[in-house]
């Protein structure tokens, strides 16, 4: 029989995008497309035109009175408790009531006919401030006195002074790390509709559907069954929706109960960039010795981070910078500590990395660092200061994890040598050397990332499959899609299970009425846990229908299988829906909900000490680049990249997400400068002054492969490896390449140290620097 053969979209198959058709021709829903009923409100934030000061008054009779206005929520109108901190340190109020902390922070909402209305009375508070300093970078701050907004980490391996007496050569300096903003296509977005007694649905854009219940149900006194938040779909997310939508769903939802009628809440994009957080800025200071061979003896690193007036995540971002300070590298000596700054700007938040990148691009630095200083290949310095085995006890990180899945050297050979690394660079440094204006550079960086939230308790999931007395079936999961292609991946790991084709299962919105206490869709884990946790409930029906066609048929359960779209009973052969329909008719259940929680992990933050990670997953990647020396532009002409994603269950998302990574993490090391003017004002809050790369900006030459002989020697899903974050560091090797570019002016002989971003203004800077020192 011929469809007997096999399925279609199976896993470890090519499988475009469920919505991807519909995303093109613009049929695809997203929260705003959602139809309005009768009576819709729509709300705007009113925000402080002050950086740091005391309220000492607010008249809002202006507001009230402007037209279209239905209502001005403030703290009094907060009927629970008037904060939405993610971590519960009840730093983060809805409103505040007595001082404002960074410029633009909403301190009020309009409700009003239309958005546009809203939008105007906003404008119209009279705000009598009593205003003080302010610190806005983690230096200043400190040195204004200004607190930690968290408990700061330490991590520590070794001896530390024993390992610098006894190195050769010691260097120390100093990095200063920008952040990035998300810059989603849709920006944030809540929609609350009331319901009978405590009830109110939000249809909302977020990557934590259950947090964002429960904060909505905190500001609201109610219980968390009283709320349900619904998610079809994203338009990006990038970690700048997995706490920050808390504080619009709240808005929303106060407004819908407080009048009985639907209230929506959209900032326009000015007001989004800066009233929500973004990537952590890092001034990062180092201090590493290290023998003639360019081997590292011993680190110590100190990570202050700019963090906001509030606490977020930035202590799981903080503690993650220090677990991915080593990248690939292994320390024998090594001291990290971190620095989780209080400053009066936005509070910052989670970004694609969550720290990990900040971490990463300080250990390249120190690689180059010793590089430069020996006059070696910063490729030889990597090699040398790889993780090794066992064996050697090169295996343990400065967390005290053993390293136990290293391919990274693999990983590297195979991309030094289809890049052609060696013959490309003796052809660059040739070409430096004769002098011209346009000088070009090479580099090859390697990348190590953990998998798994380092909050142990996040790393659990939940899916509800229900399959329908004709065959068809219903799958929803506690993930959510924000382009990533996780529905898509999710429902071929059930496809492959049932062995029907993909076409056959219906994708559902993410909500807190079917799956309850989900973890965001974060820390790259969104396929590992929910892929897992829809498998266990397909082979609890599975098992239910093996049962009952044994029994019916009068075979062993042994002799049941599931083959494509049919169900093989002895020596009969069933059709799938035929065989479910005769399912239902005996009574036997075709829902099941499944679970999965993360073996292994375990983390003691006050020893600094566990296994935080489950795995790691590995990649490289090679970039050339070529300056203009009188100007500081610069382009990149080619990038090889070699990516390990073990077994993929998609490999051409995969693909995609390898690619659209690295241009991600290009762009926060080039062209993404956030920039406050003195009076603590953000200016680059548009993009008419905040540049993401462009398609223009991608390498010319651009060759992105899988490492299709990796597997995941951990029971993940189908023996797959994590793909959202770890790619974003591959654009270091752009960052890196511009070093050697640079460096080349004065013949290599000074790492040029340059900081991030590195637009072309301090590219041009850090050129003339070294032609004036050489």
């Amino acid at each position: 029989m011929k469809d007997l053969q096999t399925i279609k979209g199976a896993v470890h198959q090519d499988l475009k995008h469920d919505s991807a058709i519909k995303q093109v021709q613009g049929r695809a829903d997203y929260t705003d497309d959602i139809a309005e009923p009768i009576g819709t409100l729509h709300a705007y934030l009113g925000v402080s035109t002050v950086t740091h000061a005391n309220i000492r008054g607010m008249d809002l009779s202006r507001v009230r009175a402007a037209p279209g206005v239905v209502a001005v929520l403030t703290a009094e109108d907060v009927p629970g408790v008037n904060d939405v901190s993610p971590t519960g340190k009840h730093d983060e109020p809805v409103f505040p009531t007595e001082k404002v902390e960074f410029h633009g922070q909403p301190m009020f909402a309009v409700i009003a006919e239309t958005r546009d209305a809203a939008r105007r009375a906003a404008e119209l508070a009279d705000v009598d401030y009593d205003v003080l300093p302010h610190a806005l970078d983690p230096i200043a701050a400190e040195d204004a006195g200004m607190p930690l907004v968290t408990d700061p980490l330490k991590l520590e391996r070794g001896d530390v002074e024993a390992g610098f007496a006894a190195a050769a050569n010691r260097i120390s300096g100093r990095m200063v790390v920008g952040g990035q903003d998300h810059m989603y296509l849709e920006g944030h977005i809540a929609f609350a509709i009331p319901g009978e007694d405590d009830d109110v649905v939000v249809h909302c854009s977020t990557q934590h559907p259950s947090e964002a219940q429960h904060m909505v149900a905190h500001v609201l006194g109610v219980p968390s069954n009283a709320v349900v938040v619904n998610v079809r779909r994203m338009g990006g997310g990038f970690g700048g929706k997995e706490s920050q939508m808390n504080l619009f769903c709240a808005v929303a939802a106060i407004g819908a109960k407080k009048l009985n009628r639907p209230v929506k809440i959209r900032p326009d994009r000015d007001q989004d960039m800066t009233a929500t957080g973004k990537r952590h800025d890092f001034v990062i200071d180092y201090d590493l010795g290290f023998d003639h061979e360019g081997r590292i003896q011993a680190v110590e690193s100190q990570f202050a981070a700019r963090c906001g007036y509030s606490s977020d995540l930035s202590g799981p971002v903080t503690d993650r910078a220090l677990f991915h300070a080593d990248n690939a590298y292994f320390y024998p000596n090594v001291r990290l500590k971190s620095r989780p700054q209080k400053t009066n700007t936005v509070s910052n938040t989670a970004f694609r990395g969550f720290g990990g990148p900040q971490g990463v691009v300080a250990a390249e630095r120190m690689i180059e660092e010793v590089a430069y200083a020996l006059g070696k290949d910063p490729l030889e310095v990597r090699k040398a200061n790889f993780y090794g085995d066992a064996e050697d006890g090169r295996n343990v990180t400065p967390y005290h994890q053993t390293v136990e899945d290293n391919v990274i050297g693999r990983v590297v050979e195979e991309l030094e040598q289809s890049a052609d690394y060696q013959a490309r660079r003796k052809a660059i440094i040739e070409e430096n050397a004769k002098g011209g204006i346009i000088r070009r550079g090479l580099a090859l960086t390697p990348v190590k990332f953990g998998i798994s939230f380092t909050a142990t308790w996040y790393n659990q999931a939940g899916a509800l499959i229900h399959v329908y007395n004709d065959g068809s079936i219903h799958l929803n999961h506690g993930g959510t899609e924000m382009g990533q292609g996780l529905n898509t991946k999710v429902a071929q790991v059930v496809a492959e299970a049932f062995q029907v084709d993909f076409d056959r299962i219906k994708i559902t919105k993410t909500t807190t009425e079917k799956v309850p206490n989900t973890s965001a869709t974060a820390a790259s884990s969104g396929s590992d846990l929910n892929g897992m946790a829809a498998l266990d409930a397909a082979e609890q029906i599975k098992a239910r229908l093996v049962k009952f066609a044994a029994e019916s048929r009068g075979v062993s359960e042994e002799a049941v299988s599931f083959v494509p779209n049919h169900l093989r009973i002895g020596d009969e052969v069933v059709p799938f829906d035929s065989f479910i329909k005769e399912a239902y008719m005996a009574r036997v259940q075709l829902s099941s909900a499944g679970f999965y929680k993360t073996p292994k992990i375990h983390w003691d933050r006050a020893a600094g000490k566990g296994r935080p990670f489950y795995y790691y997953a590995y990649g490289a990647s090679c970039s050339e680049v070529s300056v203009d020396t009188l100007t500081g532009e610069y382009r990149v002409e080619r990038t090889d990249i070699l990516h390990d994603v073990g077994r993929s269950l998609n490999p051409i998302l995969d693909i995609g997400q390898v690619e659209g990574a690295f241009i991600q993490g290009m762009g926060w090391l080039t062209t993404e400068e956030l920039w406050w003017d003195e009076a603590g004002r953000l200016r680059t809050h548009a993009p008419s002054t905040y540049k993401i790369p462009l398609a223009s900006d991608r390498p010319r030459i651009f060759n992105v492969e899988l490492a299709d002989w990796s597997e995941n020697r951990e029971m993940t899903i189908k023996r797959s490896k994590a793909v959202g974050e770890p790619p974003f560091m591959l654009g270091i090797s752009v960052f890196e390449a511009l070093s050697m570019a640079v460096a080349s002016v004065a013949d290599y002989r000074q790492c040029p140290r340059l900081d991030a971003p590195a637009t072309p203004e301090c590219v041009l800077m850090a050129v003339e620097r070294l032609k004036a020192g050489a």
